[in-house]
């Protein structure tokens, strides 16, 4: 050390007060100072990794291109150290005697003058050094510039106000930062506490970062790798390193973009869904890097909600950035950045639909659920969704599924709708009397069991210009179909009179009464007639206690002629006019039943017992 008095200097530009809004005001959190220090280290070395391309003479050039931290807990000290560019004295007044004037940005700005570019440097507001002063009652700097004629220095401030600089003896290139902590924040001084930051903040730096000796950036930056050169075992550590997971990823997209935005991009599908054993919401698993440093673990609007299981990284030089780096200031751009990974990973998932059918349904059956919540939520990429629903139907198999474009491949000729049915299970489905009719003239229904659906059916509305049709609704019409099978039946005029004496029997409860085209095995069916207020919905909202539940129910009742309980009825009504009454609600209650829409069964199992009186 030099015996020279050191030369004390007065900070510029109202530095005491900027710097007590950079230590109490700029960073949410205290931890970031690491990331801020860390990443000046990293720009440094990548100047000097630059300027070895054309300079001869350097100092030390012997010295290793990487960043050296060490702990010190008894002495609460933090010491990094980088073999970078180093600072001359004059090069120490500028960038640290001046708040925000930015050597990176400068060198930037070098570098485009000379039609060159580098996206490597991270720093660009010149303010990350000061972020120490929140965590430091004192900063030490220990700097050699690369130049060979220049002395080593040493820099010293406890933040308020001013600092000295002197002249220092045995001091490497580069610098070697001290900081000897506050009470308070003597964990920093503790070697599992960097080395959480550091594998936070700062794993992907570009240059070895030596943690007491010990490596601790050992996975690469893949997104910014050439997917030829990366190897499935590669892809699978980075997964498990990123995702904290110990399974291997079902699906994984790496894509890199110029237009509209700068963007490299690695996420991945995990093996199963998070959430489908009822465990808590699963927060957003994908990580936002600028420069390969960390923005934002779990940045809520990267990606829509219903995106959410997708872990992995999101890498954009085009973020315009808080001068904290801890946020991002365009929201705009964010939503443009959303709506670009959200496409691509949309076009990813047609993709591997049509070259790997099998394992796409594979997906589906795990994660169909979040893509069916974003079909009934948001309206945005609605096609695109749209054609990677899956549902089961009238004409698969049981556990096989269909996509809405197969289902229109199969549609007969006239046919104008896709007619969709939900319920419980296939079971339940196939036993009521809905599909009767859609069966009797080979009409394939969409099966539809969880409670989801009905949003995402009347979200959709239409695929491939044919108009969702519920199968249940008393508005979807069967024209121009063959007539139901000869048999004995009530005529016209028997059946009218029957509907009508119905009509006025059952009084509210039913909205009209009619006879049935749809009907072959079943006696009576109660149909929606109301739009907007499915019984399914009705359902979920009455559960949900939510307005409109207690709406009055609107149901459209229709017979069957040709089944014989309707027949009896006929005949019951003049002869037995209190039966054919008793008669005739159980009819309407059964046909709720079937439909979900029987709330109270107290009153249908005392009308039960009187019919049984009677037998």
């Amino acid at each position: 050390m030099s015996t020279t008095t050191p030369q004390k200097f007065e900070f510029q530009a109202e530095i005491k007060q900027l710097l007590d809004i950079v230590i109490h005001s700029l960073y949410t959190e205290k931890e970031i100072f690491v990331r801020e220090l860390v990443s000046n280290a990293s720009d440094a070395i990548e100047k000097l990794r630059h300027l070895q391309l054309t300079e001869k003479e350097i100092f030390d050039d012997k010295a290793e291109l990487e960043i050296n931290i060490t702990t010190d807990d008894k002495a609460k000290t933090l010491t990094i150290q980088d073999f970078g560019l180093g600072m001359t004295r004059a090069e120490l007044v500028e960038n640290l005697g001046t708040i925000a004037h930015s050597g990176s940005k400068a060198f930037l700005k070098a570098l485009s003058e000379n039609g060159q570019k580098n996206t490597n440097l991270i720093g660009q507001f010149g303010v990350g050094f000061y972020s120490a002063f929140m965590v430091a009652k004192k900063v030490t700097v220990y700097s050699h510039s690369w130049r060979a004629d220049e002395p080593g220095q040493v820099w010293s401030s406890d933040g308020s106000g001013s600092y000295e600089i002197d002249v220092a003896d045995d001091v490497r290139r580069g610098c070697k930062i001290v900081v000897e902590l506050k009470d308070e924040c003597a964990d920093y001084a503790q070697e599992h506490r960097i080395k959480d930051l550091l594998q936070r903040y700062s794993a992907f730096v570009g240059f070895p970062i030596n943690l007491n000796g010990t490596r601790i950036n050992t996975v690469q930056a893949l997104w910014l790798r050439s997917k030829s050169e990366i190897k499935d075992e590669e892809y699978t550590e980075f997964y498990k390193f990123q995702a904290h997971a110990h399974d291997e990823p079902r699906l994984r997209l790496h894509f890199n973009a110029d237009a509209p935005l700068q963007i490299n991009a690695l996420l991945f599908v995990p093996k199963e869904n998070p959430e489908k054993f009822g465990l808590s919401r699963a927060e957003p698993g994908v990580s936002l890097y600028c420069r390969k440093v960390l923005i934002e673990s779990h940045p809520k609007d990267l990606l829509p909600e219903w995106l959410r299981p997708i872990k992995g990284v999101v890498d954009s030089e085009d973020l315009p950035l808080h001068i904290s780096r801890e946020t991002m200031q365009d929201k705009a751009l964010v939503e443009k950045l959303n709506k670009v990974i959200t496409k691509r990973f949309l076009k990813f998932l047609e993709d591997e639909a049509k070259n790997r059918p099998e394992a796409y349904a594979e997906f589906f059956n795990e994660f169909g659920i979040y893509l069916k919540e974003g079909a009934a939520l948001d309206f945005t990429h609605r096609d695109s969704r749209a054609k990677l629903l899956r549902f089961e139907s009238s004409l698969t198999e049981k556990g096989k599924q269909t996509s809405l474009a197969d289902y229109v491949s199969r549609m007969k000729d006239g046919q104008k709708e896709i007619y969709y049915i939900i319920g419980p299970n296939r079971a339940a489905i196939e036993a009521g009397p809905y599909l009767e009719g859609f069966k009797a003239r080979n009409l394939e229904v969409l099966f539809c069991y969880e409670a989801v659906d009905e949003y995402v059916m009347n979200n959709v509305r239409e695929f491939d210009g044919k108009p969702l049709a519920a199968a249940d609704n008393a508005d979807t019409k069967l024209e121009d179909l063959p007539k139901p099978p000869e048999g004995e039946s009530l005529t016209a005029d028997q059946t009218a009179a029957l509907a009508k004496w119905l009509k006025e029997t059952l009084g509210e409860r039913v909205a009209e009464v009619k006879s049935s085209d749809r009907l072959v095995d079943s006696p009576a069916v109660a149909l929606n007639a109301d739009k907007f207020m499915s019984p399914h919905l009705r359902r979920m909202m009455k559960a949900m206690n939510k307005d409109g539940a207690e709406s009055p129910l609107r149901v459209n009742l229709e017979i069957n002629p040709r089944h014989a309980v309707i027949r009896k009825l006929a005949t019951t009504r003049d002869s037995s006019p209190e039966r054919a009454q008793l008669v005739a609600e159980q009819l309407f209650d059964n046909a709720l039943i079937s439909a979900g829409l029987l709330e109270d069964t107290t009153k249908m199992v005392q009308r039960l017992y009187k019919l049984l009186e009677q037998v």
